[in-house]
C-alpha cells in the first residue's frame, strides 16, 4: 500500500487550497493509498538561514518534517498562488525540508518520489502560474511530478457557503481522480 503525504502550502485555517487537498487525498484513498494528511502550521519554523543553523543547529521542527517526508511514498501538494508563486512560508518549509543535516543528505527526505500538484484561487486562472514555479522547485529537489495538475479557478464559488461542501461534481471528479492517479503510480 503506497504511503502518500498531503500537505497544503496555505497557512490558512479554512484555506480553499486544504478543502481541495482533502478531496484528492479521498481519491487517493479510495484508490488503495495510506494518506497522512498534515497542516504546516503544526511546523513552526524560522527563517531558513545557514548561519543560523550553524550556531544553533538543525531545526527540531524541520527534522520532524523531514522524518514525515522520509517516511512517505510521495506526495499530495495543493498551494495557492500568491504573487504568481509559491507563499513563502511553504517555500520556507521546503527549503528547510531539502537541507542535509547529521540525519539527511540534502534532498534527502524527497528525492526520487512523486507528486501531484494541485492549485486553487478564486480568480479565473485557479493559480495556475504558482503550478509552474511548484513544478519547477520540486524537480530540481528530484521528484517526479505528475503531468497531470488541477487548477481550480473561481474556488470560492465551487464551494456551498454553510456546509463547506464542494458543489461541482466536475471539479470534484477531477480532484480525486488525480488522488487516485498518484496512489495508483506509486503501486507500480
Amino acid at each position: 500500500m503506497p504511503r502518500i503525504l498531503a500537505l497544503a502550502g496555505s497557512y490558512r485555517e479554512n484555506s480553499f487550497n486544504k478543502r481541495v487537498l482533502a478531496i484528492a487525498a479521498d481519491g487517493a484513498r479510495a484508490a488503495g493509498a495510506d494518506v497522512t494528511l498534515i497542516d504546516l502550521r503544526d511546523f513552526p519554523l524560522p527563517i531558513f538561514d545557514t548561519d543560523a543553523v550553524e550556531r544553533n543547529g538543525f531545526d527540531a521542527q524541520a527534522l520532524r518534517l523531514q522524518d514525515i517526508m522520509n517516511d512517505h511514498d510521495g506526495f499530495l501538494i495543493a498551494s495557492p498562488e500568491y504573487n504568481g508563486g509559491i507563499p513563502g512560508g511553504f517555500k520556507n518549509a521546503i527549503d528547510w525540508a531539502s537541507r542535509a543535516n547529521d540525519k539527511y543528505k540534502m534532498y534527502g527526505p524527497i528525492k526520487g518520489k512523486t507528486a501531484a500538484l494541485i492549485t486553487a484561487s478564486p480568480g479565473q486562472f485557479g493559480g495556475i502560474r504558482c503550478l509552474a514555479h511548484l513544478r519547477g522547485v520540486f524537480t530540481i529537489m528530484g521528484v517526479h511530478v505528475l503531468p497531470m495538475e488541477i487548477a481550480v479557478g473561481f474556488v470560492s464559488q465551487k464551494f456551498e457557503v454553510d456546509s463547506g461542501e464542494l458543489t461541482d461534481e466536475k471539479t470534484k471528479s477531477l480532484l480525486e481522480n488525480l488522488g487516485a492517479t498518484l496512489a495508483n503510480v506509486l503501486k507500480t
